[in-house]
């Protein structure tokens, strides 16, 4: 009978590849080492990841990419096959009035979820530092669909508001997928992996609203907030089944306290954190009222037959160009620095935007709102790893 084999998760990086000639060295009879040298040794305790040793388990990341990029695809074309009609659906579901009162429910809806998703954000990163990453986006993916799908059946715009907040408060894909992304990939492929994760996000928005458009023709706006749901908990498929996340070093280790981790940090970091915090709080407030107001600005000038379509095509067009944007992005920073690239994209950003809410022309409207979804979509990605390479642990699990 052959000597029993060490679980591959418990090999450790001491382990010594089989002598020449002696052994098989796929684990067969005879194991890695003569028999001779094995006599007597014990297995390694299982509570070696708990003692503070990393156990060396070889992951793949690029396998763990492709399943987060299909599963993040998923997701996002769930979102987006629905909320860009959010107003259309306050309107014609709803029976909400054009005019002063359908922009205060659009301002109402659109608000609870970032404000559900800001109280419970540090909570999903502690659970997510204790647990793990995998089992967060899960949570954030099954939230999700559950919260959008009940969305098709609401009856009122209290009712409405009520969802997004859960949904707000449920879901964060892209925030769980991002970390898991950033955990599990080797440093000097860091740019590129969260650049092909980013175009999954700008694909997803780019055919969500478009597919999404050409089914409320069809079946009712209604029914695209339950099939965003259903696409929802599929993504979860990918993520249960392909992904793997790497042991942790010390799970049960003390966690410094905020003000410690804050004194003890290199200078000009806090500060240097704390700018693009706050530009990361207004890149997303300016991208969140560009999505809904484009909506009721096309509205106002084409009628609610022709909302529909235009606006699955300005989402569908800032998504794909987005797309290849966030892919080529890392392309840009060899010749200039983070600084100037993100400086010049807010600016652009702001002047679209700007431009495009003077205009009274509805292709000068689509335009100067793709243009501004467009460098929104850039500017997260970049912002964020901004973040990740001023601040490192401790510091890191704060910021």
């Amino acid at each position: 009978m052959p000597p029993r084999q060490r679980p591959a998760e418990l090999r450790t990086r001491r382990s010594r590849p089989p002598a020449k000639g002696r052994g098989s060295p796929r684990g067969g009879p005879g194991g890695p080492f003569p028999k001779s040298k094995r006599k007597g040794k014990r297995k390694p305790s299982p509570r070696l990841a708990d003692s503070g040793i990393l156990i060396d388990v070889p992951l793949d990341w690029r396998r763990n990419l492709a399943a987060l990029w299909l599963a993040e695809l998923t997701a996002i074309l769930g979102f987006s096959f629905a909320f860009p009609f959010l107003p259309l659906f306050l309107h014609q579901e709803l029976h909400i009035p054009a005019g002063p009162q359908l922009s205060f429910w659009t301002g109402i809806t659109g608000g609870a979820t970032g404000l559900a998703l800001a109280f419970t954000a540090p909570l999903w990163g502690r659970l997510a530092d204790r647990y793990g990453r995998k089992p967060m986006l899960v949570r954030a993916m099954v939230g999700g669909g559950i919260s959008v799908g009940l969305m098709g059946l609401a009856q009122s715009a209290l009712q409405l508001t009520v969802l997004r907040g859960i949904q707000g408060a449920s879901s964060g894909t892209v925030a769980a997928a991002t970390a898991l992304v950033a955990t599990e990939t080797p440093a000097p492929h860091l740019a590129w992996a969260l650049g092909i994760l980013s175009s999954a996000i700008s694909l997803g928005s780019a055919v969500g609203p478009a597919a999404g458009g050409l089914a409320a023709n069809v079946v009712g706006l209604r029914a695209i907030f339950l099939g965003g749901g259903v696409l929802l908990l599929l993504a979860t498929i990918p993520v249960l089944f392909v992904v793997r996340e790497s042991p942790r070093r010390v799970v049960r280790a003390a966690v410094p306290r905020t003000m410690d981790v804050l004194r003890t940090a290199a200078p000009g970091t806090i500060g240097a954190l704390a700018v693009l915090i706050a530009a990361q709080g207004l890149q997303q407030t300016s991208y969140a009222a560009a999505q809904a107001l484009v909506v009721l600005r096309l509205l106002q000038l084409t009628g609610a037959t022709d909302a529909k379509p235009l606006t699955g095509i300005t989402f569908a067009v800032a998504g794909i160009a987005t797309a290849l944007a966030s892919v080529t992005y890392s392309r840009l920073l060899r010749r200039t620095s983070y600084r100037a690239v993100i400086t010049i994209g807010a600016v652009l950003m702001g002047l679209a935007l700007f431009g495009s809410g003077l205009s009274r022309n509805p292709g000068l409207v689509i335009t100067g709102v793709q243009v501004g979804l467009i460098t929104a979509g850039v500017l997260a990605l970049m912002q964020a790893a901004l973040v990740g390479i001023a601040s490192r642990e401790p510091l890191q699990r704060l910021a």
